[in-house]
């Protein structure tokens, strides 16, 4: 979350920047009722070191025989106003606190402004779109055909959304999986964690994925907990509350399935798998220092970038702005792979750095070489995202039979396998 101190002496540039972010923040109730914490916070002080010094002239007037009983009911009174001001603190504070999660991110000072996804530039690309000189097949008519997923029975299983890979299919799946963990690990130095796949309310909370976006979410209400939207809340959560005494940065990968209710896509890209609510995903996520965290990001980004370049997929990297970035992220890169059948462009990873903005509300610090304790910053992105990477591999590499090539990088993951057929 932002810092109340800076956005009580920044409030024109917080204003501004919720302003380009499309997001409706009401600063103003936010420093008002920042104000009356502080109002109250002095009152009662005040109050306390009154009653403190009238306090000690009670034991004084017993001792010279006078009556105490006025100054005693003094100091309940002045107790009571205690009472109630702390019980209106509290209201307070809480009041503040959930204005202050509902708040965004700043977008860092080099995020371009925009108002929509068509004010996003791109900053590079990679390859060429595919030649295939035949009509393409759509991933949905082709994994059908050759037996890859079953929609169907997923649908039967637990409702549209939620696909049901089968044989070969699943083995795609797999292999993908640990293709990418390897890359991350061996060549890119990230450490592997296998978290949980369900996280608390106060876990949901640091990332930022609550209280905004519970509608969202998969709920287990009588536990209190909830399915993971992405491995970024467990692994960002791993060191909540915690003072870092590990040289940063730290890296860390994790393979996690993931579930977002979605709720306000409805009917939205519903054929095969473009649009699912429960899906596969190799993160990446970064605890770095402030100097060094727009660097990392950068490097996080190429490192997704080079699970796509093995794969040999046409991919570009657009850069999100003001108006389309994400709620906890202050810069982010979105990295899209070519589908020839969908004519279009599909987002497979979200490269994003928060800045200390999930440090903040997940309490994670670290201790500078000066040993002051100051807040980390986090990045994180996919490593990257499925289905919609086999939806890539599907349609760009497929034959005018309907067979499928598969690419070089996966072919020891899939028992030698090249084809699918």
């Amino acid at each position: 979350m932002l810092d109340i101190k800076f956005i009580r002496e920044n409030a024109d540039a917080v204003k501004t920047a919720m302003k380009n972010r499309n997001a409706d923040v009401d600063v103003d109730a936010v420093l008002a009722l920042d104000s009356r914490r502080r109002e109250i916070v002095a009152e009662v002080e005040a109050l306390k070191a009154d009653r403190n010094k009238i306090s000690k002239s009670i034991g004084l007037m017993i001792k010279e025989g006078k009556d105490p009983e006025e100054i005693k009911a003094q100091v309940r009174e002045m107790g009571d106003k205690i009472s109630e001001l702390d019980a209106e603190l509290r209201e307070v504070e809480a009041g503040l606190r959930e204005r202050l999660l509902y708040i965004p991110n700043m977008p860092s000072d080099t995020t371009p402004v925009g108002q929509t996804e068509d004010d996003n530039p791109v900053i590079r690309s990679w390859g060429e779109k595919v030649e295939l000189g035949f009509e393409p097949q759509m991933h949905w008519d082709l994994g059908e055909k050759l037996g890859l997923f079953d929609l169907e029975r997923g649908a039967k299983l637990s409702g549209s959304g939620f696909p049901l890979f089968t044989g070969r299919g699943a083995k795609l799946e797999r292999a993908l999986i640990q293709f990418m963990l390897d890359l991350h690990t061996e060549e890119h130095g990230y450490t592997e964690v296998a978290t949980p796949f369900m996280c608390n309310e106060q876990t949901m909370t640091g990332t930022g994925q609550l209280p905004k976006f519970a509608e969202d979410m998969y709920a287990v209400p009588l536990d209190g907990l909830y399915l993971i939207p992405t491995a970024e809340v467990p692994v960002t959560n791993m060191y909540a509350n915690e003072i870092l005494d590990q040289e940063l940065p730290i890296l860390h990968t994790a393979y996690t399935p993931c579930f977002r209710r979605e709720a306000g896509s409805a009917g939205k890209d519903t054929r095969g798998l473009l649009r699912v609510h429960q899906f596969d995903k190799v993160e990446m996520v970064k605890f770095t220092t402030p100097e060094t965290s727009a660097d990392e990001h950068e490097k996080l980004t190429l490192n997704a970038e080079k699970v796509l370049q093995k794969l040999g997929l046409h991919y570009r990297v657009i850069e999100l702005c003001t108006g389309d970035i994400g709620f906890s992220a202050s810069k982010c890169y979105d990295i899209e792979l070519w589908a020839p059948a969908q004519n279009k462009w599909l987002e497979v990873s979200s490269c994003s750095n928060f800045g200390d903005y999930q440090a903040r509300r997940a309490n994670i610090r670290y201790r500078d070489e000066n040993g002051k304790t100051r807040f980390v910053h986090t990045i994180n992105g996919s490593g990257v995202a499925l289905p919609r990477l086999v939806i890539a591999i599907m349609e760009n590499y497929q034959n005018e039979d309907g067979s499928i090539d598969l690419p070089e990088a996966i072919w020891p993951y899939m028992g030698g396998l090249k084809k699918l057929d």
